[in-house]
């Protein structure tokens, strides 16, 4: 009985240790996109735009950092965003809305209110640049924006928008930190370029 209780204590021991050397590493959660920048007058009858769903790559739209170096693609280890990379830029973009635009005024996911122009969002890239493994990189976000008739659906002005930030340094926060500030750059191209555009026939 001894022996067995012992030949227990020893396999409880080695398994816990298995436990801890498989333990996966720590990852750290980061988030982009969160000021909304400086607050702008808008007019009294702002022309109401309705944002369709946003499309972004799919290696670029999860909660991972992706990375791209050549022609290989890996994800950053160690690090991932809070929620979706599409779901906190979608968040950004509106924020950047809500903040700056002048003529327009975005609706709501949920609001019912009448448009007349549809606003259609296609991030092509959205993903850390090396030159070479272990440079300081550089974020790089290109946005094709079309404005939409509503409800004929034809195109009234369109344009593509690219942003190329570096990172300070090869460093997760620089990395993040070069994201936030791309995503503020775009995002007040795109509301202006909006602006400009919506009252076009």
């Amino acid at each position: 009985m001894i022996r067995t209780l012992a030949l227990a204590a020893i396999a409880a021991v080695f398994l816990s240790g298995c436990a801890l050397l498989s333990s996966p590493d720590p990852v750290q959660l980061y988030r982009f996109g969160d000021a909304a920048g400086p607050v702008a007058a808008p007019v009294a009858s702002p022309v109401q735009i309705k944002l369709r769903a946003l499309e972004m790559p799919q290696a670029s739209q999860g909660d991972r950092l992706l990375g791209v170096t050549g022609s290989e693609a890996a994800y950053i280890a160690g690090a991932r965003w809070v929620s979706p990379a599409l779901m906190l830029y979608s968040d950004a973009l509106e924020t950047s809305f809500g903040s700056q635009a002048r003529t327009v005024r975005l609706i709501g996911r949920r609001e019912l209110t009448p448009t007349t122009r549809l606003l259609d969002v296609d991030v092509r890239a959205f993903e850390t640049r090396y030159d070479y493994a272990g440079a300081a990189p550089t974020v790089v976000i290109t946005v094709r924006a079309r404005l939409l008739r509503f409800p004929e659906r034809t195109v009234v002005s369109e344009q593509t928008f690219t942003v190329s930030q570096p990172a300070g340094e090869n460093r997760v926060s620089a990395i993040v930190e070069a994201y936030d500030l791309a995503t503020r750059d775009v995002n007040t191209q795109i509301v202006a370029w909006t602006d400009a555009n919506a009252t076009t026939n």
